[in-house]
């Protein structure tokens, strides 16, 4: 069975953008290849972020995950701080990783403008200790998006680079996977993007029915359609973009109908589609609670987790070691 493993950067709450565009395949794939999920704390330390904040957020991306359906049986979910052996093969990968090609990959470059008096070490090496994640567990795939292929791409320099330097043919190169072959995009409720924490423009999986009510009736809308089976705008399509994520085909079908005949009223669908995202998230949303409440729960499914990732990054240690020339521990 193919190795798959993924990482999940602790960054705040899920919105529906999340749900719908990357957790429900993992849910999917848990069941059809060997799958290993982290939550990344170690990279967020190029932001800076305070103690409460690394554990409060490693707490609450690991509830949201189970809540959405990741299976710990299925796919081991760990913290990625509590596998120690992904710093060694860090620093071993860093040694053979060279200063001009780190300085050209452009989410570094993005990082310096973002933030020009935090350009850390951390920011420059990202793609190693990314590296180091995937190759520790030898995975023969990494779900990514657009952001990630060229940091997919320096994974598999270093394998192809480590596997020449020492004469062997060890690192896999891993693959960039892509579950469906066309990404879902949940748009935003502004009327334009999709849907993102720093566009301000979320549905989290976490909100109650009457915030989530409150935010789809304030939706962007126009005058309606103006000739019968007209194109939608883009802040309409977007409207029916959400719907067919959480509506069933029948209602989709209906509105559409309403938009060709000329007849819709935004106010309708705007309430159908409120009562169709609370459907979706209130089940997900007692499950966030429950894991919450229960840190005993979180706290063995973690160490459950780091011991099955050690299992394996021990052993890749080890063999790393002996092929460099160190005494293996």
């Amino acid at each position: 069975m193919e190795r798959v493993i993924s990482g999940i950067r602790p960054t705040g709450n899920l919105h529906l953008g999340n749900y719908f565009g990357a957790v429900k395949n993992f849910v999917r794939m848990q069941d059809e290849y060997d799958c290993m999920f982290f939550i990344a704390d170690w990279h967020s330390l190029t932001t800076h972020p305070t103690p409460e904040n690394i554990r409060q957020s490693a707490r609450t991306i690991l509830a949201e995950y189970l809540a959405c359906g990741i299976d710990p049986e299925k796919a081991p979910i760990y913290i990625q701080s509590d596998v120690k052996e992904v710093l060694e093969l860090y620093l071993y990968l860093n040694m053979n990783a060279y200063l001009g090609e780190l300085e050209r990959v452009t989410s570094f470059k993005e990082k310096v403008r973002q933030q020009p008096d935090n350009v850390n070490a951390g920011l420059l090496t990202y793609p190693t200790l990314m590296a180091a994640d995937i190759l520790m567990h030898k995975a023969d795939k990494v779900p990514v998006g657009k952001d990630q292929e060229q940091n997919m791409e320096m994974a598999r320099l270093f394998a192809r680079r480590f596997n020449r330097i020492y004469n062997i043919e060890y690192f896999k190169e891993p693959q960039n996977f892509y579950y469906t072959k066309q990404a879902v995009k949940i748009p935003g409720l502004d009327g334009s993007g999709k849907m993102g924490k720093s566009n301000g423009n979320c549905i989290y999986l976490f909100e109650d029915d009457q915030t989530i009510t409150k935010k789809v009736m304030r939706a962007v809308t126009d005058a309606g359609p103006q000739a019968m089976n007209s194109e939608k705008p883009e802040v309409i399509q977007n409207l029916f973009t959400l719907m067919e994520a959480v509506s069933t085909p029948d209602t989709v079908a209906y509105f559409n109908d309403k938009w060709n005949t000329c007849e819709i009223r935004y106010g309708d669908m705007k309430k159908q589609l409120a009562a169709d995202i609370c459907a979706t998230v209130a089940p997900i949303r007692e499950k966030i609670e429950m894991y919450k409440n229960d840190d005993a729960l979180l706290q063995r499914i973690a160490n459950q987790g780091a011991e099955r990732a050690r299992e394996r990054a021990a052993q890749t240690i080890k063999e790393v070691r002996e092929i460099i020339g160190f005494r293996a521990n």
